[in-house]
């Protein structure tokens, strides 16, 4: 068992950077995708994804792959795009979704046109999907950084969160903060995206997002269970994620975010709410 599961993170350096990286990872971006699911925008964080992409390609343009840059580019494009798409919203007929999936479907074709016609095909495959492997202590950091701002935002926004969630129109009513709630939300969801970029890239960045706090919906219904069960769900996507690219020799970052799919498709069928466990549940009949 010892040479099976511990052995690889033991005798190689790179599979503990990239266990530790994705840990740092997952807690503050899981988080993130439990409030994305509740407030019904798991595909806002798929098209802010992409969104970073000009961000980081612009960043790699000026200093090559180099962290901050990337970093910066990336942030900048994200909130800018978020940003836009709500302004946009507000000033138009147009919905935010709609916005937000047309700056999004050019921010990838720019992004992808700058990477192809000044970078090579490695370079491009870097950005897409991510060398989890590869985490330098920069980027370890980097990530731990991000998900300790991630902790501490949504402790201070937390309250007008969970009630812009499920009644925005009532946390508007009440409260000056529903556009800092949701726009520093979005701030979030930025940085995780940026910080998971670096691991897994743009393309696979938002699995990690969005695949465990899905699932953990088939398991609970109250916000906290959710969250821890989303998180532990994701430590063992990247876990056995790990594993299975070590000895299958499949790419790192694919690998981790098939294993959380797996994960959703288990607690599809099996969890509490499941469609097998929903189906043999007794169902109550009105008594007279």
């Amino acid at each position: 068992m010892y040479d099976v599961i511990l052995a690889p993170f033991v005798e190689f350096g790179f599979m503990r950077r990239a266990l530790v990286g994705c840990l740092a990872l997952l807690l503050g971006a899981t988080p993130i995708g439990v409030f994305l699911t509740l407030r019904r925008m798991s595909l806002t964080g798929d098209a802010m994804a992409h969104a970073i992409l000009p961000g980081a390609a612009l960043g790699y343009l000026v200093a090559g792959l180099s962290l901050g840059a990337m970093t910066f580019g990336g942030v900048i494009a994200g909130v800018a795009v978020a940003i836009l798409s709500g302004l946009v919203a507000r000033t138009t007929v147009a919905r935010e979704d709609s916005s937000l999936a047309a700056f999004y479907l050019i921010s990838l074709a720019v992004g992808v046109v700058i990477v192809s016609t000044r970078g090579s095909n490695v370079d491009l495959l870097h950005i897409l999907f991510g060398t989890v492997l590869a985490l330098n202590d920069a980027a370890l950091f980097l990530i731990a950084g991000i998900a300790t701002i991630t902790l501490f935002g949504l402790a201070v926004i937390y309250r007008p969160l969970m009630m812009e969630c499920f009644d925005p129109g009532f946390l508007r009513s009440v409260s000056p903060l529903s556009p800092v709630a949701h726009y520093g939300f979005l701030v979030l969801v930025v940085l995780n995206l940026v910080g998971g970029f670096h691991a897994l890239g743009t393309l696979m960045a938002v699995g990690i997002m969005i695949l465990p706090a899905a699932a953990a919906r088939f398991w609970t219904r109250d916000i906290t269970p959710l969250l821890a069960i989303g998180v532990l769900g994701a430590f063992l996507s990247g876990f056995v994620g790990l594993l299975l690219s070590y000895y299958a020799s499949l790419p790192s970052g694919p690998a981790i975010i098939l294993t959380a799919g797996a994960f959703y498709l288990f607690s599809l069928s099996f969890g509490p709410d499941g469609v097998i466990m929903t189906r043999l549940r007794p169902h109550r009949h009105l008594e007279a």
